[in-house]
């Protein structure tokens, strides 16, 4: 899908939304700067306006690591893996721990060998002019039933 405006992304994003919950994935691979965390953005400021939360400034968790953003019922965990090596790294960071009542989006996500299931894989990309990014979406587990 082609991606040429804000307006466009966050449509996918509302589309995308309906369908998650929380024990749900999301996996967001592209280059550095395509839209990955304004993807996230959009979602978390479109739960949190839902819920009438104040409104959170959602920046990249590349040096944290991880950012946890409450929505009364559930938890949204934003991880960023640009900077983990290996395996045993993400081991250690407790990714799908107690996961049941969290909805987990993931940048980066290339060096986890054990998926989920229930997840949604965004591959974002430049087109060749780079003034234009398109996604591919790949729905997985019980996610498949659905379309966006």
């Amino acid at each position: 899908m082609k991606i040429s405006s804000i307006r466009k992304l966050e449509k996918i994003t509302n589309k995308i939304k309906k369908i998650i919950s929380p024990g749900d994935s999301i996996f967001l691979y592209g280059e550095i700067g395509v839209g990955k965390t304004t993807f996230v953005r959009l979602l978390i400021n479109s739960y949190e306006k839902e819920n009438k939360i104040k409104k959170s400034e959602v920046l990249s968790p590349t040096f944290n690591i991880v950012f946890e953003y409450k929505i009364k019922k559930f938890k949204i965990h934003h991880f960023d893996l640009y900077r983990l090596k290996n395996f045993k790294d993400i081991k250690n960071i407790g990714l799908f721990e107690n996961s049941e009542n969290i909805l987990t989006l993931i940048e980066w996500p290339e060096l986890i060998k054990n998926k989920p299931i229930n997840r949604i894989d965004l591959f974002f990309k430049y087109e060749k002019d780079y003034n234009e990014r398109s996604v591919d979406i790949k729905l997985n587990g019980r996610l498949k039933l659905h379309e966006i």
